[in-house]
């Protein structure tokens, strides 16, 4: 079996997701894009699993995908789109909850008559979806005209000061009209806590639900790993041509064909901002070796990752070895550090 290879320890995984599950009041986990690395269906069958009411995707083509596994309700995150037939057909499903982060959308939505189910995303600091704060006093007047399941609030990552923007949203919201809130990306402890600052004169907290991604599926990074086969081993000298764009070998040494390419998310990383000295450093650095044709790969080969002898190709690699290097058998798997957000294996192992 030759090919990229997500390796499980299944008992541990779900051991974590129990864990995040139970320390998480109102979880909703979120399941979305390529399934975090392990699929939209396993996740949809392991939220059943878990024993929730309620998972969320991110676009509405994927509603059919987890519904094969997962019969019951369902939260579109991403904000409905009018010109969309699918999202417009899944605003009459029942078990489907419609985000909707535009008035005019909340607008065309109240008056169809047959109150779809909603919800209303606020806009938060990361300016990406919702209805300015300012405005949501026009909100109130047209929630008879829709089955209003509360507020979304999708917070930054960044921890400064985000616990007091969940509060402002929070009170702005339920000024507006009493709801329950959807929070993502704040932590179980500051959501409880909340919810009692929140909650009415007769104490009882606000009712909340917590949106989880890669805080569950990904959690607990030591229930994986993930390996790559050794496909091919050339001895080559220095000066040497090689690969499709012919590059010459830097020196004498081995070059080794793995698997895994751009079709896996080989070569593939969410970009970063430099922050520290040290990390513009390391960026300054790492950009000049890519200007002189090298670059890392994610392939660890006698305990160091190697150097790509090119780009990754589409579904193999060519890594170099120098030659006071032992080259690693053909069929021997060899470790490759891959970003399970952006990544898509061949087989995964559930050991």
């Amino acid at each position: 079996m030759s090919g990229v290879t997500l390796r499980l320890d299944a008992e541990r995984w779900r051991e974590h997701l129990h864990t995040v599950a139970g320390a998480t009041p109102g979880i909703v986990p979120v399941i979305k894009g390529n399934g975090y690395g392990f699929g939209l269906s396993r996740l949809a069958e392991e939220s059943m699993k878990l024993g929730v009411d309620t998972i969320a995707v991110g676009i509405p083509s994927e509603v059919a995908v987890v519904r094969e596994a997962f019969p019951d309700e369902i939260v579109i995150l991403n904000p409905w789109d009018a010109s969309s037939k699918l999202a417009t057909e899944l605003t009459r499903e029942p078990s489907v909850i419609t985000t909707v982060s535009r008035l005019r959308d909340l607008e065309l939505l109240a008056a169809r008559g047959d109150r779809p189910r909603v919800l209303v995303e606020v806009l938060t600091s990361m300016q990406r979806h919702g209805i300015p704060a300012d405005d949501l006093g026009r909100v109130a007047a047209l929630l008879p005209g829709v089955r209003f399941e509360g507020w979304t609030i999708h917070l930054p990552l960044h921890t400064d000061g985000r616990y007091a923007e969940a509060e402002r949203l929070g009170y702005s919201a339920l000024a507006t009209a009493s709801g329950r809130l959807w929070f993502s990306h704040l932590p179980p402890e500051e959501t409880v806590t909340l919810a009692r600052q929140l909650g009415g004169a007769d104490g009882e907290p606000v009712p909340v639900r917590q949106r989880v991604g890669t805080r569950l599926w990904l959690g607990d990074k030591g229930v994986r790993s993930t390996t790559a086969t050794v496909l091919d081993v050339h001895e080559v000298k220095r000066g040497e041509r090689a690969g499709y764009r012919q590059r010459v070998c830097p020196a004498d040494g081995w070059i080794v064909v793995v698997s895994g390419g751009t079709s896996h998310g080989i070569g593939m990383e969410a970009p970063t901002s430099a922050k520290t000295i040290r990390h513009r450093a390391i960026a300054f650095a790492t950009g000049s070796l890519a200007a002189a044709g090298l670059a890392l790969s994610p392939y660890t080969i006698n305990g160091k990752k190697r150097w790509f002898l090119e780009p990754p190709h589409m579904q193999s690699s060519q890594v170099f070895l120098p030659r006071k290097e032992k080259p690693p058998r053909i069929g021997q798997e060899v470790p490759v550090e891959l970003r399970l957000t952006t990544a898509t294996v061949d087989y995964i192992s559930w050991d």
